[in-house]
């Protein structure tokens, strides 16, 4: 994990990587929650039995369940001393490239693409990939935004 003094060590730090996160596992109790949460109730993420003859051979975690862990994931890759407060402002680029097993471990690295001043503050672009050990392609890939104020 990287840890910035102020937002000018962040800001001179565009095109590294910030480090990556530990590895947490997606359980099928995470994914009910989730579907309960938003409403998606679909099966292939809620009914192991049937998900068993599914292609992907059991069920799977929602795309967007696998893009809302990018907060408690960002924590363990970087952190900002001197801000007063981080807001999200968005993402771009958002993708999940492979399925995501229910049972899988997985973890995020963050690459900081981009920083710039705004009133206030820093506005960053960070890319997470979030990549397990089940396969060649990532679950997903986003670039966030994120507005850092000063204290």
């Amino acid at each position: 994990m990287t840890t910035f003094a102020s937002l000018a060590d962040l800001s001179a730090a565009v095109g590294t990587e910030l480090g990556t996160s530990e590895w947490h596992i997606i359980d099928q109790d995470r994914v009910n929650l989730f579907a309960e949460a938003t409403g998606d109730h679909q099966w292939i993420h809620i009914d192991p039995d049937r998900a068993k003859d599914s292609p992907f051979g059991g069920t799977i975690a929602h795309g967007y369940l696998t893009l809302s862990l990018i907060p408690v994931l960002a924590k363990e890759c970087y952190s900002v001393d001197g801000v007063r407060m981080a807001l999200n402002y968005g993402s771009e680029k958002v993708r999940f490239p492979a399925p995501l097993p229910v049972g899988t471990a997985v973890r995020a690295t963050a690459e900081l693409l981009s920083a710039a001043e705004v009133p206030g503050g820093v506005q960053a672009v960070v890319r997470f990939t979030i990549s397990s050990e089940t396969g060649p392609k990532p679950h997903c890939v986003a670039e966030t935004i994120t507005r850092f104020y000063a204290a």
